[in-house]
């Protein structure tokens, strides 16, 4: 048996492979054809068909795109580069890049979706120097970053809502020229006519409704998902009393924080 004569980590690869040459021959794409649709070259097509290559997220994410998959390259990747992500987030993920409202608040520093290359780089490199990821792991979150952040630029265009922490406005990550770069990103961003940012001071003090990572998706069938995450794992609830009653709470958290005029002087003044 094959399982017997590959290691589990082979094994992923062998599985990743297989589909890849299935889903292009049932197209009747040439290993150059798919090459091309992807961005890669025919060598590389033919290097993961036969599991000869490492797996990139970049690679799994450009197949879903292009077979239109859903998700389905993303996740056996996930499964076989061993949790290079949050576990729970690859899942959140692909119901984001789906979404047509997204309304999230974080704690302490700046969102994912709004972050620069360099502050989001800056956090990755603590992470290897704790030992926590490898510098590979850290190269494919920031490309997973960026995939994720086309979503700001997508049409139809998703309407995002950010509440931000003013922590993150005072925590000088990467140094302070990453973070005026990170901060001048907020501007630009903040005008945007899709992308609504508030900030909730320190002085809301015990009626801030959240103390860790709250996301509500909105999907196209007008579904409710909310998410959140502690250090070792992200979770989706679909429950929809509990997204309803996250809801209500996040609908306090926009009334009792400065407008978004108001947040963006406090950006620019800090």
């Amino acid at each position: 048996m094959e399982s017997n004569e590959y290691d589990e980590t082979s094994s992923l690869a062998i599985r990743f492979g297989r589909e890849l040459r299935r889903l292009r021959k049932a197209r009747g794409w040439s290993q150059v054809e798919l090459g091309k649709r992807m961005g890669y070259s025919h060598g590389l097509v033919s290097y993961i068909e036969g599991a000869k290559k490492p797996i990139t997220l970049k690679f799994a994410v450009k197949a879903d795109e292009v077979f239109e998959t859903g998700g389905t390259f993303v996740e056996l990747w996930r499964i076989y580069s061993r949790a290079s992500l949050l576990e729970g987030f690859p899942e959140y993920a692909l119901h984001e890049a789906r979404a047509i409202e997204v309304r999230h608040f974080e704690p302490a520093v700046v969102p994912g979706l709004l972050q620069t290359p360099d502050y989001a780089r800056a956090f990755a490199s603590a992470a290897v120097r704790r030992g926590s990821i490898t510098e590979k792991q850290l190269d494919d979150r920031l490309d997973f970053l960026v995939t994720r952040q086309r979503l700001i630029d997508r049409h139809p265009a998703p309407h995002l809502h950010f509440v931000l922490d003013e922590g993150a406005l005072r925590r000088r990550v990467g140094g302070p020229e990453v973070m005026a770069r990170q901060l001048k990103h907020l501007e630009e961003l903040a005008v945007r006519p899709n992308v609504t940012i508030q900030v909730a001071p320190f002085s809301l003090a015990e009626e801030l409704p959240f103390t860790m990572v709250v996301t509500l998706l909105t999907m196209p069938d007008r579904t409710l998902l909310a998410y959140s995450e502690c250090q070792l794992r992200g979770f989706l609830a679909r429950e929809k009393a509990l997204a309803r009653a996250w809801e209500r709470d996040y609908h306090q958290l926009q009334v009792e924080a400065p407008s978004k005029g108001a947040s963006l002087e406090m950006i620019r003044s800090s």
